[in-house]
């Protein structure tokens, strides 16, 4: 696996063990140049992790091998890497990893973390987030073009409500994610109220083009746009996060004039450092912006109050949440409505039956004893006289 090395990030120096472990097969790529990719843009991706909760997806064999998702700070992580305690939907808690500086990045490649999960929120409050994330997830029979004409929409809507900005980047897949950094004073469940006032309007705007239902049998060929990447622990990857494919694929952040043209397989490990000492961290002014979410909570209230469309569901790992609707697939409820009718019937049959039982014995004994006096006895045989006694 040849012998370990040192790489340096801001001034810190980080041992990489087994460089030359292979993580991607299909393209070659090792430990080693997982690394130094990190090294490369680690100015664009601390400022994307600076200060968050971050959960780890590790791969610690690369690509091909096992994973998990770390969430709690592992026990020989640094003390200069500082954390911060939070709390799962479950009541549960732990301490994550806040990243500070580039050489944590750094840390976290040598036991094979792809890719970081920040929280939107950072470690001085972690129950109030600062960015609103947008998921726009393509589904099967859609592809990359279908979600950037469903980006349009949505700057055009972040814009109507609020006069807000987003920064949109590639998920590294066929998707697009576009982040809104907000005042940090609005609750988990505030932020993803406003993400659901904002799919219904996208919905509502391009109704054979986009969906906001959580259902995937619901969804059609459409973009979906998942509100649920909202809720408290659920995080989306970050800015130059690698993402576990073969081709070893990153998060691209792109200018909006990027968009209509970018082909997410075009950035991965080998390319972007490329574009990154040539651009920048595009993303590097989101930190200067802080908006209200106002208008569109405002648009969520008008939604239930005008139209009836409250909550929707939350995932199903989730404790049932005030407010919540049955969480019931579509095809499931149909099937046990259906289940509950057909019982509900032949109940109904039962008790019908059982109630013209005494009216039909009645009827009958009623019948009977008709029959009884109109009918007279049957005539009997004339008796045969006596006979005469034989005379001798």
């Amino acid at each position: 696996m040849g012998a370990a090395v040192e790489l340096e990030a801001g001034g810190r120096s980080v041992r990489l063990s087994s460089p030359d472990k292979v993580f991607f097969p299909e393209r070659g790529f090792t430990k080693l140049d997982l690394a130094r990719y990190y090294q490369a843009v680690g100015p664009g991706i601390l400022r994307a992790l600076r200060d968050r909760p971050t959960t780890l997806e590790r791969y610690p064999d690369g690509v091909t091998g096992e994973s998990f998702f770390q969430k709690r700070a592992p026990k020989n992580m640094p003390d200069w890497i500082p954390t911060a305690h939070i709390t799962f939907p479950s009541g549960r808690s732990a301490d994550e990893m806040c990243p500070t500086e580039e050489a944590a990045v750094l840390w976290a490649a040598q036991f094979g973390t792809l890719t970081f999960h920040p929280w939107p929120v950072r470690r001085e409050d972690v129950d109030s987030p600062d960015e609103l994330r947008i998921d726009l997830d393509p589904q099967p029979g859609t592809d990359y073009a279908d979600a950037v004409r469903a980006a349009h929409e949505l700057r055009s809507v972040l814009d109507e409500f609020g006069g807000l900005r987003g920064w949109p980047k590639t998920s590294g897949g066929r998707g697009l994610h576009v982040f809104v950094p907000i005042e940090p004073r609005w609750t988990f469940t505030q932020v993803r109220r406003a993400a659901i006032a904002v799919g219904r309007e996208m919905e509502r705007r391009m109704p054979d083009h986009v969906t906001i239902r959580w259902w995937k049998e619901e969804r059609g060929e459409r973009i979906f746009v998942d509100y649920n990447q909202t809720a408290r622990d659920r995080t989306i990857a970050s800015a130059y996060s690698v993402r576990p494919r073969p081709h070893a694929p990153v998060s691209a952040p792109l200018r909006w004039e990027e968009v209509d043209d970018a082909r997410p397989q075009d950035f991965d490990i080998a390319t972007m450092p490329a574009r990154f000492a040539e651009l920048g961290d595009v993303h590097a002014d989101m930190d200067d912006h802080r908006f209200s979410l106002d208008a569109l909570l405002e648009l969520a209230r008008r939604d239930e109050h005008d139209h009836g469309l409250g909550d929707l569901p939350y995932p199903p790992e989730y404790p049932k949440m005030p407010g919540e609707p049955t969480r019931v697939q579509p095809s499931r409820a149909k099937t046990a409505a259906k289940k509950t009718a057909a019982k509900k019937t032949a109940a109904k049959k039962t008790v019908k039956k059982t109630a013209e039982e005494p009216a039909n014995n009645a009827a009958e004994d009623h019948a009977n004893k008709a029959t009884k006096k109109a009918v007279p006895p049957a005539a009997q045989p004339p008796q045969a006289p006596p006979s005469e006694p034989t005379v001798p």
